[in-house]
């Protein structure tokens, strides 16, 4: 029966509406006060039914809940035969708890649509070499999947055949199309925009990405914050405090009217809605945006963070090295670059990837009599030349020749943060090259934008050199840089600056990341690396989308605005009806219920205005 009346409680308000809008009618045009109080009577006890029920659920687990509150006022304006109060205020809290229960279904709407992005088929190749439709639960890592325009990607992959662009919005926020071919990896709940790919699955179901960021989500939206469990022990203690006090009132007044009115006014309902719809409409925002805050836990101390510290490789540079600068000398500069890729073909150092491919398509010769000096390069015989690839100390150690011009080259490839790779042909420097990973595209202004979002600090922790480390902090005007790093070091640094009090966000990517992560009181992952970067983390920037970090920022510190004004709604509205009560004539109970459930949609509808958030 219980469930029954609480399933229906919607249809009861409708009721109850209705008997009020009949009696008032019958009062006004038919001077009938027969209709009119028996009307309300009806109305008063069908509305107390759902949230009498309410309170006793409450009651049995030892809380003092508004709906108890409620129950007491709306009881004893019965029994004083105040009628018309009764029935406006049941009408008025199953009325509010249904635009409550409509609007905060709104905030929760970005994990309802992340759900229904979630692809349900794909086409899969069998044994006898054709394509057939199954479950997406069917499918298995190693499968063989074709991908037609129009579809969702069904698991993560990589594509084998065919080409296309996809729209990755559901991933990374972006609607732009992104273009795709062989060797490219592709995510479950994108659309296939144009052409048609074979891909091979890699994560399947809750594994992939999409799987991970409806979990997230959907664990974000459904944790508490300080503040929300502050709220929630103090609505505890607050809720029978208001009932004492209302019976004090009453003990020293024997005004039963205004002992009961008491009861309405301090509902505390708009204080304990405020903060979590605040932050379920946030959390919303960014899930939509790329970003995903892991809870609300993460906001505060995120909305009031300082210190920005970053791993260099993969952050803050693409983590690919390139060739960025390049010097040649006297002449056959082409004979001298084949001869160059012919070596580095044969080395598998991190540099000889980046010298082929700024060289390109070449002939290539036969390399012989190899040898490797340690820490300085490589000497070889090429068409019967001797060939020396390396850096200055083995050019001094082959007795090359290295004018004024080369040294001021050197000095100045150096100073902008190069691995140098020079080449020397019989004793002569013909090919200097400047290799060096490349900042990512548009990280400047993003970092100009984290400055103005209130990052006192932006700090660089890398592995690699300080000089080249140096280059990359003068170029992106960083607060300070420091190279030679070891993950311990990187996470001993970052405890110093936890001590001396600074609230302090790392952003990296890889698993020598994942100590500094878990230590800092912000974990940032850019969601292309590694799983265990990913769970260690507090915030995931999902593709690698540095941009989509100060959007981060700035709505974590929007987030926290609202909760603050939330708050200043429900408390300030509690403050003016009492005051209300006690200085003026014109407060009664309908009043007051009145202005309490317009308090509760006043903080709902001001939460939701997150899920508009966008970064000005």
């Amino acid at each position: 029966m219980q469930r029954y009346v609480l399933k229906n409680k919607n249809n009861i308000a409708l009721v109850g509406g209705v008997l009020i809008a009949i009696g008032f009618l019958s009062k006004w045009v038919m001077n009938s006060t027969f209709i009119y109080t028996w009307s309300l009577i009806i109305a008063a006890i069908l509305g107390v039914v759902p949230i009498a029920i309410q309170a006793y659920q409450a009651l049995r687990v030892k809380v003092v809940s508004i709906d108890v509150l409620v129950t007491v006022a709306v009881v004893g304006a019965f029994l004083i035969r105040n009628y018309e109060e009764s029935a406006i205020v049941t009408f008025l809290f199953l009325f509010g708890g249904f635009l409550e229960q409509r609007t905060l279904n709104k905030t929760r709407s970005a994990i309802k649509e992340l759900t229904e992005m979630a692809p349900e088929s794909a086409l899969k190749l069998t044994e006898d070499g054709e394509f057939v439709e199954v479950e997406v639960d069917e499918v298995d890592v190693g499968d063989i999947l074709l991908v037609k325009t129009g579809a969702k990607v069904p698991v993560d992959g990589t594509v084998i055949s065919g080409e296309g662009s996809v729209n990755e919005a559901s991933i990374t926020g972006e609607s732009i199309p992104v273009a795709k071919e062989k060797g490219s990896r592709v995510f479950a709940g994108t659309i296939m925009d144009n052409g048609t790919i074979q891909i091979v699955a890699e994560r399947v179901g809750e594994d992939t990405t999409f799987g991970r960021i409806i979990e997230l989500v959907e664990e974000a939206q459904d944790s508490k914050s300080k503040a929300e469990r502050f709220i929630d022990r103090f609505s505890k203690h607050y809720t029978p405090a208001v009932l004492v006090l209302s019976i004090v009132v009453w003990l020293f007044s024997r005004d039963i009217e205004l002992a009961i009115t008491i009861l309405v006014l301090g509902c505390p309902g708009a204080l304990v809605i405020g903060v979590p719809v605040s932050h379920v409409a946030g959390i919303g925002n960014g899930a939509r945006h790329g970003v995903l805050l892991k809870g609300s836990e993460v906001i505060s101390d995120f909305s009031r963070l300082d210190t920005m510290v970053f791993d260099k490789t993969g952050t803050l540079t693409v983590g690919n090295p390139s060739v960025v600068e390049k010097e040649y000398y006297g002449d056959n500069i082409d004979e001298a670059l084949a001869y160059l890729a012919s070596v580095e073909q044969e080395s598998d150092h991190p540099l000889a990837k980046a010298v082929l491919e700024e060289i390109g398509e070449i002939t290539l010769f036969p390399v012989e009599n190899t040898e490797v000096i340690k820490g300085e390069g490589i000497i070889v015989s090429v068409n019967g030349h001797r060939v020396a690839v390396g850096n200055v100390a083995l050019m001094e150690r082959e007795d090359v020749e290295i004018n004024e011009k080369a040294k001021s080259d050197i000095a100045r490839f150096e100073e902008n943060g190069n691995s140098l790779v020079l080449t020397s042909v019989d004793g002569e420097l013909k090919v200097l090259m400047g290799v060096r990973d490349r900042i990512r595209p548009g990280i400047k202004e993003d970092l100009l934008k984290l400055k103005r979002l209130g990052v006192k600090n932006l700090v660089m922790l890398s592995g690699d050199n300080q000089g080249t480390v140096d280059a990359v902090s003068r170029e992106l005007d960083l607060t300070e840089a420091h190279g030679n790093m070891l993950p311990q070091d990187k996470s001993a640094y970052i405890k110093r600056l936890i001590e001396k009090g600074q609230i302090v966000a790392f952003v990296g990517d890889g698993v020598n990341d994942s100590p500094s992560l878990a230590l800092a009181n912000i974990g940032i992952a850019m969601g292309g690396g590694t799983d265990v970067a990913i769970e260690t983390s507090d915030v995931v920037l999902m593709n690698s989308d540095f941009s989509r970090l100060p959007h981060a920022l700035g709505l974590a510190k929007a987030i926290a605005r609202n909760m603050k004004q939330n708050i200043f709604i429900a408390v300030g509205v509690v403050l003016v009806l009492l005051a209300s009560l006690l200085l003026s004539q014109w407060m009664n109970m309908s009043i007051g219920m009145l202005v309490h459930e317009g308090s509760i949609l006043a903080v709902i509808l001001n939460g939701m205005r997150l899920l508009r958030y966008k970064l000005k």
